[in-house]
């Protein structure tokens, strides 16, 4: 058995987008375990996958190059790895990529294309392409270690009785987010003929949601009262789940549900569409030369006016439905 330790300690979605590919990286080299290494709270996107174990760590314990070298020293005596696989490529875990170098251990790492995507989100590039997706390229990783892996790009729907649909309005910046009184609007139409449930996170969305869902007739928030177990289970049943370039689309993609997703600043070229995930259920401005200006969404806007969501039509997203 090849044991890999594999890490990434950055965002909720960029984590997600993992775990899809080390199931059908596992299922096609049975003989390998990965140690997914990242913040204790992620703990539930690998829960069901086979030959995974994963290993929460709070980063606050291991600060500085020390407190890594503590880190790198215990993953060694607690798992003994015979491969590295480093997911994210970051000045962190630079660091914990020389630590095992001098150890003698063999390290691989993502090879995330920075300027390829600094010239796609540059607003004077007029001819943009799409780039390789970012689940190919953590695939790349275990590629370039010397094992074959081919990714389906499919859903797994569960089979259970679906009903419902699911919608996420909120983003982690505004780049990303329809304005909240087009979200209103789409729950309030959707909400006519489905059941639809709100999901969220923290004080404010949960407060908001709350509200909608006292105004708007046939709707339910979850937000803040799910675990991360509980709600990929929750999105496992959705007929669909509406959400905006974010980390709900991840979910939605780990359970096998489809996902209508909202793009603004981001695009589906820098290579974040969820895994499985169809590009005719994308909905975006296409006309707007400026876009992509941003891979996160966390850029203020050029033009000033926001048009990549002002201009979105709702009624592009109820028509995929």
């Amino acid at each position: 058995m090849t044991r890999i330790l594999a890490y990434r300690f950055s965002a909720f979605g960029d984590v997600a987008m993992a775990a899809p590919v080390f199931r059908e990286f596992l299922e096609q080299n049975p003989d390998v375990e990965i140690i997914m290494v990242s913040r204790s709270n992620f703990e539930a996107l690998f829960a069901d996958i086979p030959n995974v174990i994963f290993k929460g760590v709070n980063l606050d314990d291991y600060k500085g190059f020390f407190g890594l070298t503590r880190l790198a020293n215990e993953l060694i005596s607690e798992f003994h790895p015979d491969l590295i696989a480093n997911l994210h490529d970051v000045i962190r875990t630079k660091i914990l990529d020389k630590i095992y170098r001098r150890k003698g251990l063999k390290v691989f790492k993502i090879n995330k294309e920075k300027e390829e995507k600094e010239h796609l989100t540059d607003i004077w590039n007029l001819n943009k392409n799409q780039l390789k997706r970012t689940v190919e390229r953590y695939d790349d990783v275990f590629r370039e270690m010397g094992f074959k892996v081919e990714l389906s790009h499919q859903l797994r729907p569960k089979a259970i009785a679906k009903s419902g649909i699911g919608f996420a309005p909120f983003a982690q910046h505004k780049g990303k987010m329809l304005p909240l009184e087009k979200s209103y609007e789409l729950a309030r139409i959707l909400a006519q003929n489905h059941t639809v449930y709100f999901f969220g996170g923290g004080k404010t969305e949960t407060e908001i949601l709350e509200k909608w869902e006292k105004e708007i007739p046939n709707t339910k928030s979850l937000a803040g009262r799910l675990s991360l177990t509980e709600e990929l289970d929750q999105i496992s049943k959705l007929e669909l789940m509406i959400s905006m370039d974010s980390a709900n689309m991840h979910l939605a993609s780990l359970v096998g549900t489809r996902c209508v997703s909202v793009w603004g600043q981001t695009h589906p070229f820098a290579g974040f569409l969820g895994f499985g995930q169809s590009e005719n259920d994308v909905v975006q401005v296409k006309d707007l030369t400026c876009r992509p200006c941003s891979v996160f969404g966390d850029k203020e806007c050029f033009r000033g006016d926001w048009a990549c969501l002002e201009e979105l039509n709702i009624q592009k997203i109820i028509e995929k439905i």
